[in-house]
């Protein structure tokens, strides 16, 4: 489950800082920052990404009910910090089954956000109409927070993004019918300030979705 760090563009190898680079490298990508390996979903997991993290830590909070915490994520290594991160909720969909989601908050040109959305990255902005009204809200960090919907992804999900504190803000959302839990404008935290509160986070089981996506 630890593995190695690995490219938030494609998944591949990287290469440590050396003698011939001050940076991560990815043979496709060229200079990235490193996605972290994931560890099984615990409010400890998530304290550790979220006290190096350089970007917010968006989570739905309070959670809507019987949703859980299934996962966490982060690109950028000790120097840097966190430069993108992305959490994972899990819960009854808002038509029957289960439903996913993924928010993520990175720096531009990262990749990650786009990864988990199914299309070719860095950034969301080709994807995104904004001559028309946003198909979503959120509040994020008590702003109003309009969202786009993501155009050319895969069928199996539904992608929105936007920009919340001058960074990508990316809501990939599984199946693409449980998109609609995105027009509830759902109410989010940035865990980098949720203090105690934390500890009282409901854990669920890792979800596949953060490993790979």
């Amino acid at each position: 489950m630890r593995g190695e760090p690995s490219c938030p563009k494609c998944g591949g190898r990287v290469r440590a800082p050396g003698l011939f680079a001050d940076s991560w490298q990815c043979d496709v990508h060229g200079t990235v920052h490193p996605l972290q390996p994931v560890i099984p979903p615990s409010v400890e997991a998530l304290s550790v990404v979220v006290h190096r993290a350089q970007v917010p830590v968006w989570m739905p909070w309070p959670l809507p009910v019987g949703w859980l915490f299934t996962g966490v994520a982060s690109a950028g290594d000790d120097r840097t910090g966190g430069r993108a991160t992305a959490v994972a909720c899990s819960g009854p969909g808002p038509l029957g089954g289960m439903g996913e989601l993924v928010l993520v908050a990175e720096e531009l040109g990262v990749g990650l956000g786009a990864r988990y959305a199914g299309i070719e990255g860095p950034d969301p902005g080709p994807y995104l109409d904004v001559e028309k009204p946003p198909q979503a809200k959120v509040l994020a960090a008590g702003r109003p927070t309009p969202l786009w919907l993501v155009a050319g992804t895969p069928d199996d999900r539904a992608v929105f993004a936007g920009e919340a504190r001058g960074l990508w803000l990316w809501a990939v959302v599984w199946p693409e019918q449980s998109g609609l839990l995105m027009y509830d404008e759902l109410v989010l935290t940035d865990l980098r300030e949720a203090g105690a509160e934390m500890d009282l986070l409901p854990c669920g089981a890792l979800t596949p979705r953060i490993l790979s996506p």
